[in-house]
């Protein structure tokens, strides 16, 4: 009985993860978001990174308002990072302030590149 039941629960799932995909394809935000970042990658892929950072950047900070304070957290470094080649990273974390949201995270991704430069690479307000 416990077999049955186990079947039946395997199957459940698998109905309702079909289910959530079929509702999901059919979702017109999905549709949306899948454009504004096929566009965003149509910049990247063309070589223009400063458009498409300019962008992303402008869209992600102007809702927040002014920079009203900003403090570092932590420092991490890394040879690995998900979804890039090995090589030497930095993770700089700030507790960050802004006029509209008081209780910010901003995350700056550095790579250290051929050059020996340290270059921001990555940026995340969450």
């Amino acid at each position: 009985m416990i077999g049955w039941l186990t079947v039946r629960c395997a199957a459940l799932v698998v109905a309702l993860a079909c289910l959530s995909t079929l509702a999901l394809a059919q979702n017109p935000d999905a549709t949306t978001v899948q454009g504004i970042a096929r566009d965003w990658l149509v910049l990247t892929d063309r070589g223009d990174a400063g458009a498409s950072w300019d962008d992303s950047l402008r869209k992600a900070r102007e809702p927040l308002g002014a920079l009203a304070q900003r403090a570092i957290l932590s420092t991490t470094f890394a040879t690995s990072f998900p979804g890039a080649p090995d090589g030497n990273y930095a993770i700089v974390l700030f507790r960050t302030s802004f006029e509209k949201k008081a209780d910010a995270a901003e995350t700056v991704t550095l790579e250290r590149e051929a050059d020996g430069v340290w270059r921001v690479v990555g940026y995340l307000i969450r």
